[in-house]
């Protein structure tokens, strides 16, 4: 049954970790690149010339998908320390301190997560869904400030991956 867990365990953490680690550390570039719906060119009936970003909608469409993948794989990633502390009860190693660390990572990241990064997207796509064209489309503050929680959430999630792989103190650790 430890196999079978662990397994899981592991598929999961692949499956929805990887995901939203990708999707957040793309999300503060496409965010910027973003440009509002072009407007016509007063009396022609045509959009801005070349050379000009004609903002074709499509950049806020991916920043969109980005953070609906964040969203929905954030949700998906309970699993990971579902099936990690079932792993880890089957174990026998809950009071192991590589584990009571990683735990308290995974919370950690988990947080900045849900409290942090999302809220963040979710305040970016307010503002660009708002910006009229021709208007600036997002602080590059705001998507630096994203930028570097999504670097500290990935940096979490590092950390918990090596404390996995290694279990100082283990047996079966390298």
């Amino acid at each position: 049954m430890t196999t079978f867990l662990l397994s899981v365990h592991v598929l999961a953490a692949i499956v929805a970790i990887g995901p939203v680690t990708v999707a957040a550390s793309m999300f503060p570039a496409a965010a910027r690149r973003a440009v509002p719906a072009p407007a016509s060119v007063p009396g022609t009936g045509e959009s801005a010339g070349a050379g000009e970003s004609l903002g074709t909608g499509e950049g806020l469409a991916t920043v969109r998908v980005l953070h609906r993948v964040c969203r929905v794989y954030a949700g998906v990633g309970l699993a990971v320390p579902l099936f990690g502390f079932a792993t880890a009860r089957s174990m026998h190693v809950l009071g192991s301190p590589w584990l009571i660390t990683s735990m308290v990572l995974t919370a950690v990241a988990a947080g900045v997560l849900g409290l942090l990064i999302l809220p963040s997207q979710e305040s970016v796509l307010d503002t660009l869904a708002g910006a009229g064209p021709g208007q600036p489309a997002v602080e590059r503050a705001a998507t630096a400030r994203l930028a570097m929680l999504t670097g500290v959430f990935n940096l979490l999630w590092a950390t918990v991956t090596v404390l996995m792989i290694v279990r100082p103190g283990s047996t079966t650790g390298a």
